[in-house]
């Protein structure tokens, strides 16, 4: 996709998740800033900001977990380089713990596709697996939702016994629902 395509996809995926009720209603939401051609999430993250929800944000630990800090606008964020991996845009603010997650009502998990059980598959590091176990340890139950490009929601993807279903998928052909 080009750039152009990937910013016109990202205005239609903000429109589309911010008309998600339980967007709607959050008071916290858990999210990540997109990187290179993934479905892009700042217009999202802005909107929200905008509606007065308080958005989380990670930065990755050097063990792939998951600290949170707060989005407080694009000038708000830093580019860090991990390693060999990808460089992500992290919070420059004070980190709140990896519980922080835990308050969220909305938590918007990056993919690379999901099938038709609602089934996830990330980029392979865990650390939103272990996002995910740490909400379970702590009786949490936000909404957990995917934005993803049509082409990304398919039959089956690879799961494990730890694996859970997401609530819902945002595409920008629409909202599918499962379980």
């Amino acid at each position: 996709m080009t750039a152009d395509d990937v910013r016109k996809s990202a205005t239609v995926l903000a429109g589309r998740a911010l008309g998600l009720p339980e967007l709607a209603h959050a008071r916290t939401v858990a999210a990540y800033v997109s990187v290179g051609s993934e479905p892009g999430t700042l217009a999202l993250l802005d909107a929200l900001r905008a509606r007065g929800a308080r958005v989380l944000l990670p930065a990755l630990l050097p063990d792939n977990d998951l600290d949170w800090g707060t989005y407080e606008g694009e000038d708000s964020l830093t580019r860090v380089r991990h390693g060999a991996k990808m460089a992500l845009f992290e919070p420059s603010g004070p980190l709140l713990g990896p519980d922080a997650v835990t308050e969220a009502d909305v938590v918007l998990l990056p993919g690379l596709a999901v099938d038709a059980r609602g089934m996830r598959l990330g980029r392979g590091g865990g650390s939103y697996d272990r996002v995910l176990a740490r909400l379970d340890r702590a009786g949490a139950r936000p909404a957990l939702v995917v934005l993803l490009y049509d082409t990304e929601v398919v039959a089956r993807v690879p799961a494990e016994p730890h694996d859970r279903p997401v609530h819902a998928v945002v595409t920008p052909s629409g909202v599918r629902r499962f379980g």
